[in-house]
């Protein structure tokens, strides 16, 4: 599937301890079975703007980008964003580009959501594989988030699969349906 009705995009480097949070959500997702409408992708350290080329805006109806976000809570603590909830230059990547300007622009087209987890340590430009214990654990509570905010019941998923059905497909909805 060349555009995906829902992306789910894991960003971050797993090199620089918690910023392979993204990555390691998304690992952990493609081992569950979800609906074919929906793509969950790596996209590393140039996520956000990798990602951009995977939206097109007539088919794509939500992205939801997975990410550490310092909001000043406790580590491993998560926490679900609107595009409109990022001020200017409050969202960055690894070479300080302001994301939140790219996603404004889309995101009248496309349901934005950002899925962030406090990190307890980052230690670019030092190499440190492995997240802190904080931010291992918060892993199924972000894929439990994921699921609720693509509309996918996990547990209805597994059921219909054990009874031979075939799987349906995610819920999608636009801003105006919350």
């Amino acid at each position: 599937m060349l555009y995906p009705e829902i992306v789910i995009a894991g960003c971050g480097n797993p090199l620089f301890a918690d910023d392979g949070f993204g990555p390691a959500v998304i690992e952990e997702m493609e081992k569950l079975s979800l609906p074919d409408n929906v793509m969950v992708v790596d996209a590393g350290l140039g996520g956000p703007h990798f990602i951009f080329t995977l939206l097109d805006p007539e088919v794509t109806k939500k992205l939801v980008i997975v990410d550490i976000a310092d909001y000043g809570a406790e580590p491993g603590s998560i926490t679900k964003l609107r595009v409109e909830d990022l001020p200017p230059g409050a969202y960055r990547d690894a070479h300080s580009w302001d994301l939140t300007e790219p996603l404004q622009r889309i995101k009248d087209r496309v349901d934005v959501t950002v899925i962030g987890c406090q990190p307890a340590k980052v230690t670019a430009p030092e190499f440190e594989i492995g997240l802190s214990d904080e931010v291992q654990g918060a892993i199924p509570k972000a894929i439990r988030v994921i699921l609720e905010t693509i509309g996918v019941d996990y547990g209805t998923t597994i059921n219909l699969q054990e009874e031979g059905r075939q799987r349906g497909t995610a819920e999608t909805c636009s801003s105006k349906d919350r």
